[in-house]
């Protein structure tokens, strides 16, 4: 007996047409815009295209398809960063960082602000462990910013009393304030202002 399918039955699994990275994409924005506890299910599905069991399916729950938009962003809007230390100075370093972010937290047709700073900035005890591994996810970036700088200092383009730690930690800092202001509307202009203002004083070459 012919076992195959009859003609215009409906196939059962996940549409030929699935794309997971545009997936993630769509459930990266949701988070990014509203957080991981402001980001509801229904809203994840909806913007990812498809149902809770096939989320589960392939993401797995909640928390663990916010940790996969955090790793998608990482690699996606942060890929500037592995450059940017690399850049010859650390004057070209700083402000490839900061113009970069600025670029990343204002970019028009996604979500302002960063998704690292404010997914799980204010949350619950049992969002708590995701918070902690997205404030694990700045110190490891502010680490690698001060031991590039003070490999500058070595290398004599730092002054040598220059305090690599402070400065990696003043640069960390300035890039949170201008997530938390391009979330709030500010412009890319108002943050180029602020950048400006920041290599005006830099102690680097």
């Amino acid at each position: 007996m012919d076992k195959s399918p009859r003609p215009g039955r409906p196939r059962t699994g996940r549409p030929r047409t699935f794309d997971e990275d545009v997936a993630l994409d769509r459930a990266m924005e949701v988070f990014w815009e509203k957080g991981y506890e402001g980001s509801s299910l229904p809203e994840l599905t909806a913007a990812m295209g498809m149902n809770r069991p096939s989320l589960y399916a392939v993401f797995g729950n909640k928390e663990a398809l916010f940790r996969r938009a955090v790793e998608r962003y990482q690699s996606t809007r942060m890929d500037f960063c592995d450059a940017a230390l690399e850049a010859a100075t650390s004057r070209e370093v700083v402000e490839r960082l900061l113009r970069g972010s600025a670029d990343a937290q204002t970019c028009p047709n996604s979500p302002h602000g960063c998704l690292g700073t404010s997914g799980a900035l204010a949350c619950g005890d049992e969002a708590r462990p995701l918070r902690d591994e997205l404030v694990a996810l700045r110190s490891a970036r502010e680490d690698r910013l001060r031991q590039r700088l003070a490999r500058a200092v070595t290398e004599g383009d730092l002054p040598a009393h220059a305090d690599a730690a402070q400065l990696a930690s003043f640069v960390a800092t300035v890039l949170q304030g201008m997530a938390v202001q391009a979330a709030g509307g500010a412009t890319r202009g108002q943050l180029y202002r602020t950048i400006d203002f920041v290599m005006a004083a830099w102690p680097g070459k």
